[in-house]
């Protein structure tokens, strides 16, 4: 029978510290009734100095192989951190995160596909599951965006918060509960300046003078950012679930990447499903980008929200421009 990846551990981690909209109110020229009828967003998480990327990503990713029966030093295959907000330009988190899990032998990279890079992530995880070349790999999906937001924007910093959400995949069969059954992805970097940091690469080099301080901050041209992603995440799932053979009313769960509430019911509006099907924890987390969609998992899952065999659809839209769609039946695993 053919092998595929099979979710079998499920783990998150957000730091300690809670900013509520009543905090940023008192900083910006805003309000709480603002901010939830734009965004849906009461609070955030925001990592304090000294936490960093990589020690929200090991937290996430031991309690992964907790939840999966298994601990520090563990045989795994392959960690792939997917994150926007590594500790260094160089070099990758992910070494140094299997390194503090013991798993000094695995190998370790880091993706960056900005708000779509766990569903990206699942799809490297699954192929090299797929090709044999692992049988358990650890992807998780990591932020601290607090870190480059620009603390004169209104706009982005009531809408991002920092976190951390981990699986653990392994070998197994498509009937399997958990199974990975697909994966439509695309790109268009045609569009890349409408989710982007202007400075700090090659094409506008660091220097100890920026050309603008501005173009070292996260940036977003949040209007055509919504449209576009209600559309490529709407595309994107019925490509798939067409592809897969499943109807959208087969679909008991509805799992897409936590940017905004009025993004998530247009997404339920294009697809023709109805809200309750729609995860949604952005209330409590704010846009958590590549950790957004483990975090909703676990969160769900915490209150046994999800039965064995549901079918879940999980989509996302993030800088590059990318977005990306898989679909899964829910295993019998508890999040740790």
């Amino acid at each position: 029978m053919t092998t595929t990846a099979v979710l079998a551990g499920l783990g998150a981690y957000l730091p300690p510290r809670r900013v509520s909209n009543e905090e940023l109110s008192e900083r910006f020229d805003t309000s709480d009734t603002w901010i939830r009828s734009r965004t849906g967003i009461r609070q955030r998480r925001w990592a304090d100095t000294g936490i960093s990327t990589g020690d929200l990503a090991y937290e996430a990713g031991h309690r992964a192989l907790k939840s999966a029966g298994l601990g520090l030093g563990a045989p795994i295959d392959t960690v792939v951190l997917a994150t926007t907000t590594p500790d260094h330009p160089c070099p990758a988190t992910a070494p140094d995160v299997a390194s503090r899990l013991r798993l000094t032998s695995a190998a370790a990279f880091d993706i960056s596909a900005v708000c779509s890079g766990f569903v990206y992530g699942l799809m490297v995880a699954a192929s090299t599951i797929e090709a044999g070349h692992a049988e358990r790999v650890l992807l998780i999906g990591a932020e601290t965006y607090s870190t480059i937001l620009n603390p004169e924007d209104r706009t982005t910093s009531v809408i991002f918060g920092d976190g951390a959400g981990a699986v653990l995949l392994r070998s197994g069969t498509p009937d399997e509960p958990g199974a990975l059954l697909g994966f439509e992805l695309g790109s268009d970097g045609s569009q890349k300046e409408l989710i982007c940091i202007p400075a700090g690469g090659s094409r506008q080099r660091s220097t100890y003078r920026a050309p603008d301080p501005g173009d070292m901050y996260f940036t977003m041209q949040g209007k055509k950012v919504f449209a576009t992603a209600v559309r490529r995440m709407g595309e994107s799932s019925t490509a798939l679930l067409n592809r897969v053979g499943w109807s959208i009313d087969s679909v008991d769960h509805l799992v897409g990447h936590q940017a905004n509430l009025r993004i998530l019911h247009s997404l339920a509006e294009q697809v023709c499903i109805d809200r309750q099907r729609v995860v949604t924890n952005i209330e409590q987390v704010g846009n958590t980008s590549a950790a957004s969609i483990p975090l909703a998992l676990a969160h769900a899952a915490a209150q046994e929200r999800f039965k064995i065999g549901d079918r879940l659809l999980l989509t996302a839209f993030g800088g590059g421009l990318t977005w990306g769609s898989t679909v899964l039946t829910w295993p019998g695993i508890t999040p740790s």
